[in-house]
């Protein structure tokens, strides 16, 4: 097959082990964008299988569909991705992976106790959160997103 004539979304699913459906809600998404030939088949670059596999690692880390489409809208159409742009569309994926990361060790280190969610179901959320005061600060679990925790001493 010719980049020209394209590849056909059957051959996307064999590369990838994605499903055809698969691969047409990514469409659906936005996340890839195929052609019609003379002939009427959806034919695909073949810089969708890198793509494809981009959009699987990315959902196995937690990004949402959206999240993924920010990422790769910065990737040329039309044309396999250079090392150049792997590499700046890495820096802003590194940047979220920082900040996923950061949560969760957040988490982590705070699991037994409360995480400003507002919820007052625990005992000592009335020492932790005394009359809800995280929700102040907004919605969320305030403690965790970075926002202190005030003491009764607090002004």
């Amino acid at each position: 097959m010719t980049a020209f004539s394209g590849v056909s979304i059957g051959y996307l699913a064999d590369r990838t082990g994605l499903a055809v459906s698969a691969i047409r809600y990514y469409e659906a998404q936005g996340l890839i964008t195929p052609w019609r030939n003379s002939g009427g088949q959806r034919r695909f670059h073949r810089a969708d299988i890198r793509r494809l596999s981009f959009i699987m690692i990315a959902q196995q880390i937690g990004f949402s569909l959206p999240e993924i489409r920010g990422f790769l809208k910065d990737l040329p159409g039309g044309r396999t991705p250079t090392p150049e742009d792997w590499t700046q569309i890495s820096q802003d994926f590194r940047s979220h992976l920082d900040q996923r990361i950061e949560t969760l060790q957040k988490l982590r280190d705070n699991l037994d106790g409360c995480i400003g969610c507002g919820c007052l179901s625990l005992p000592k959320c009335a020492l932790y959160n005394p009359k809800d005061r995280a929700a102040q600060k907004g919605q969320g679990p305030r403690y965790l997103m970075g926002d202190r925790a005030e003491t009764e001493n607090d002004p």
